[in-house]
């Protein structure tokens, strides 16, 4: 009966220590789980900067070259209303005076 006795406590030992060394498996596996999440976590981070950074500096680069093109769009345009107004303002002036005094 003493053996039977000493050998389920033998049993029980083993088992103990089996399922404390799972328990550690398992804590050192959730670290590492932690662990890896955590950098790609952080590479994906910076990645996504990086990305959205060469976003803004293309729309940067975009915008400035439009407003490049507005600024020499309206310059073209008010010199030529310059021009126009040289040309033919006595010839405004006049048809404002008849448009004024028909009345």
């Amino acid at each position: 009966m003493d053996a039977v006795i000493e050998k389920i406590s033998e049993i029980e030992s083993a088992a103990t220590d089996i399922m404390e060394a799972a328990a550690q498996r398992k804590k050192t596996f959730f670290k590492e789980m932690e662990e890896r999440t955590a950098a790609f976590d952080a590479q994906l981070e910076k990645e996504t900067e990086k990305e959205l950074e060469e976003l803004r500096a293309g729309m940067e680069v975009s915008m400035n070259e439009r407003l490049k093109k507005q600024r020499s769009d309206s310059q073209k345009l008010l010199e030529t209303m310059e021009k126009r107004y040289e040309e033919h303002h006595t010839q405004y002036v006049e048809d404002l005076f008849h448009t004024i005094t028909k009345e």
